[in-house]
């Protein structure tokens, strides 16, 4: 009986032997970083010392492509340079990302019988456990027993999975290590205290233009201790994450979308980006590899983006549709939809979350004649049901909103050349006696944003220039010509003091301090 069992695991293993010719030899040519050939291209810049001393340094840029299709760009130097005296903001250098792919490293054990292997004769099997070692060559994938194929293939995957997406845990490379894990030295002064008072903003420190469509949005990384990072999303089907403190350079590229990037946010984490466009579709992109989490197919095209800012998993999706609709992301690869709130509208402009995320509101194109009810429409984000659309009744269209860091208190961006001021609290009343004016919209969705302390209101304005604004007074501080084209977009730095971003429509990005 023994001598019957053991062949026939003898004939078990000889039919697994047998497959090991058949085993796939993967294909290399993905996971070959190309370096292609670049002039070399001379920047100047005023050296930090004095404003009247020029330095020449030789610049070389470099593109590393992963097995994504992402490609990891380390651009030139901005076009333009420019320095305070009293600020050394940056070194001339542009920090080449090293986007190295490591071999995959298999080691397994596994026990085989054999009826040839006999301890003194006494034909009692012997097991023989094996152990690969731990080099693989490039190209060559390790041979595994059929038992062991079997087993794994009935082991489920779908757990890890899922705890995958939701927790936000992705493994840093190399070149994740020098894109997001890396802590500006420029803003570690700044973790362990309070934000400052801001001021406001004089001099172009850097200009970035590698944007060949206008720039619909631009957001810092949310995460303090990368904050260095900022997100720009435009119409030329691409996403950009830039180092814009220490050397302005462009540090990925995502191009998922097949048609104009409409709106882009960080996730909470700062190791993902949820985007949507005019194509539909909805990507949840990871930072680092450009692996997109999931994708999904709307049934319309998408403007508005919002995480919500409690459950990290949860976010609002509006676009040019009746609908605003609720996603969870907690399922890999499938998005569960949580609620839908209808509203008798054709587009939604922009959705803006109330404190501790209970209710939000959104910006509608819905303007008749007589009055402009249901421009903004508060929701209750647990019910689904309308709290009021008797908000604003001035015949304008709001294209953005923004709340206040530290009073219960909002803004609303309107198409007729002024912002105003509303109460964060039911019935979410107008301040009557204060209008932010002077700037332009003119049809274009120009965003507006507090400063951190909350005591600065900024803008952007359809003749390029930004406006500040004492939020109290409501009065214009200063006024920086700022583009050539419509700003759309002006934010402040979360931790620098006084560092602002600017986007217009001409695709340029610039970074003022």
């Amino acid at each position: 009986h023994t001598a019957r069992l053991s062949s026939l695991v003898a004939y078990d293993d000889s039919d697994s032997e047998t497959e090991t010719g058949k085993t796939e030899v993967p294909n290399t040519s993905s996971r070959q970083t190309s370096h292609p050939n670049s002039s070399v291209n001379r920047v100047q810049y005023f050296a930090p010392g004095g404003l009247g001393t020029k330095s020449t340094y030789e610049m070389q840029p470099t593109e590393n492509t992963d097995s994504f299709g992402t490609s990891t760009v380390c651009e030139d130097p901005p076009e333009h340079y420019a320095q305070n005296n009293d600020t050394d903001l940056t070194s001339p250098y542009c920090r080449r990302p090293y986007s190295g792919h490591t071999a995959l490293h298999m080691s397994y054990n596994y026990e085989q019988t054999s009826s040839s292997s006999t301890n003194s004769g006494n034909g009692v099997s012997q097991k023989r456990i094996h152990k690969d070692s731990t080099t693989a060559i490039k190209g060559i994938r390790p041979y595994i027993p059929k038992r062991l194929r079997q087993e794994n293939s009935s082991v489920p995957k779908k757990e890890s999975d899922q705890r995958d997406s939701s927790d936000c845990d992705v493994k840093l490379g190399i070149s994740g290590e020098q894109t997001s894990s890396k802590i500006s030295e420029l803003i570690k002064p700044y973790l362990g205290s309070k934000y400052k008072l801001t001021e406001v903003p004089k001099s172009l420190i850097f200009y970035m233009s590698k944007h060949s469509g206008p720039v619909n949005e631009i957001q810092w990384c949310p995460v303090r201790e990368q904050s260095h990072m900022l997100l720009s999303a435009s119409m030329d089907k691409t996403i950009k994450v830039w180092d814009a403190v220490d050397t302005g350079c462009c540090l990925k590229t995502y191009s998922c979308h097949s048609c104009a990037v409409r709106a882009a946010c960080w996730s909470s984490c700062g190791r993902r980006i949820l985007s949507g466009g005019f194509d539909s579709m909805l990507h949840l992109t990871d930072v680092e590899t450009g692996k997109q989490i999931f994708s999904s197919k709307n049934e319309f095209r998408i403007s508005a983006l919002k995480f919500h800012p409690t459950e990290s998993n949860i976010f609002i999706c509006g676009g040019f549709s009746p609908e605003v609709k609720a996603w969870d992301i907690r399922t890999s690869k499938v998005m569960e939809l949580l609620r839908v709130y209808k509203a008798a509208v054709q587009q939604t402009l922009d959705i803006l979350f109330l404190p501790e995320g209970r209710e939000f509101l959104t910006s509608t194109d819905a303007v008749s004649r007589d009055s402009a009810d249901r421009t903004i429409i508060a929701w209750d984000f647990q019910s689904a049901a309308k709290i009021s659309n008797q908000i604003f009744h001035e015949r304008y269209t709001c294209p953005s909103l923004t709340l206040h860091p530290k009073e219960s208190m909002f803004v609303a961006q309107t198409n007729g050349n002024y912002m105003a001021l509303f109460s964060a609290q039911r019935p979410y009343r107008i301040n009557k006696k204060k209008r932010y004016e002077g700037h332009k919209v003119e049809g274009f969705a120009v965003g507006c944003e507090f400063s951190p302390d909350g005591t600065l209101l900024v803008t952007g304005s359809s003749d390029g220039k930004v406006f500040f604004y004492n939020y109290h007074t409501a009065r214009i501080i200063r006024t920086l010509s700022a583009h050539k084209e419509a700003c759309v977009s002006a934010i402040f730095h979360p931790v620098l003091p006084s560092l602002l971003a600017t986007c217009d429509w001409a695709g340029e990005i610039k970074i003022w301090q």
